[in-house]
């Protein structure tokens, strides 16, 4: 989670500590929502997918740390029976601490939600209960297993290692349709990425920015805005498949004779998300894997 660092150079705010954001909904209501008790639960399997044609875009999540935004995002689109992964693209995953200068620092793909949670439960309960962090990890730990890197990502690798993840099937051959991150610095991180990456798979691929506050109250608006534009960009998509004869791909959603594709379709449907979620503005861009 990141802190303005204007705030910092503020002297008005320099004896003030940040009121903490309001904390993610209880535990009991996800697993309300989602029939079983996660990762590390019963089954210990995703939930399968429903059966809309046989058809699901597959999507990627993602913010500074994977921890607040893009958990959010991905839990929502598991429990919608979505494919789906998740990532970070910072160097590190920061998490606040008791002060400004004092953040809780670990390393992504190695580190537990377990591992966090038990860390600083041990460390002021508290203090971590107050401000959220307790309650999004123990969120987070019901999801998967831990942080993931995007740049650390190995494209079109499959993620057998991940079967327990939530939204884990569909994505076990490592790809996704559409890409969402949830501040503009990480779509920039993600595009830059991509194009180091030089497309050598041949594969396009959506990349949106939701702009996402990075706070516990506006991860739950932005979580149901980006289910929402899943749905939107789902129902075309599967239009353009059933209009193709059941063929349709990524990048070539087209009706065959001039027919508009999934692609031409893309920023009219994000245009019209937008009319209803103004305070969320969006970017996109195609791209290549």
């Amino acid at each position: 989670m990141t802190t303005d660092p204007r705030l910092a150079r503020d002297p008005r705010r320099i004896d003030t500590p940040p009121q903490p954001p309001p904390p993610p909904p209880p535990l009991e209501s996800i697993k309300h929502l989602s029939g079983n008790n996660g990762v590390n639960g019963d089954s210990g399997n995703s939930p399968a997918p429903r059966d809309e044609g046989g058809f699901k875009l597959k999507f990627c999540t993602v913010c500074a740390s994977n921890q607040n935004r893009s958990m959010e995002a991905h839990l929502r689109l598991s429990l919608a029976s979505y494919p789906v992964i998740s990532f970070g693209t910072g160097s590190l995953v920061r998490l606040p601490g008791p002060s400004i200068s004092q953040p809780n620092v670990y390393p992504f793909n190695s580190t537990s939600y377990d591992t966090m949670y038990a860390e600083l439960n041990g460390k002021d309960p508290r203090l971590y209960r107050a401000n959220g962090l307790l309650t999004m990890l123990e969120r987070n730990r019901q999801v998967k297993f831990g942080p993931e890197r995007w740049q650390d990502w190995a494209i079109g690798k499959p993620r057998l290692d991940h079967r327990d993840d939530r939204g884990s099937a569909g994505v076990e051959g490592g790809v996704v349709d559409v890409v969402i991150t949830c501040e503009e610095r990480c779509w920039d991180a993600v595009m830059d990425n991509l194009v180091e990456r030089e497309g050598s798979l041949n594969r396009p691929v959506h990349v949106i920015n939701v702009d996402i506050k990075d706070n516990h109250e506006e991860a739950l608006v932005g979580g149901r805005a980006i289910l929402e534009l899943a749905d939107m960009l789902n129902a075309a998509a599967k239009e353009e498949r059933d209009r193709s004869g059941g063929e349709w791909r990524n990048g070539a959603g087209g009706g065959g004779g001039g027919g508009s594709s999934f692609d031409d379709r893309v920023p009219d449907i994000i245009a019209q998300w937008q009319e209803k979620w103004p305070n969320l503005p969006a970017l996109w861009s195609l791209a290549w894997f």
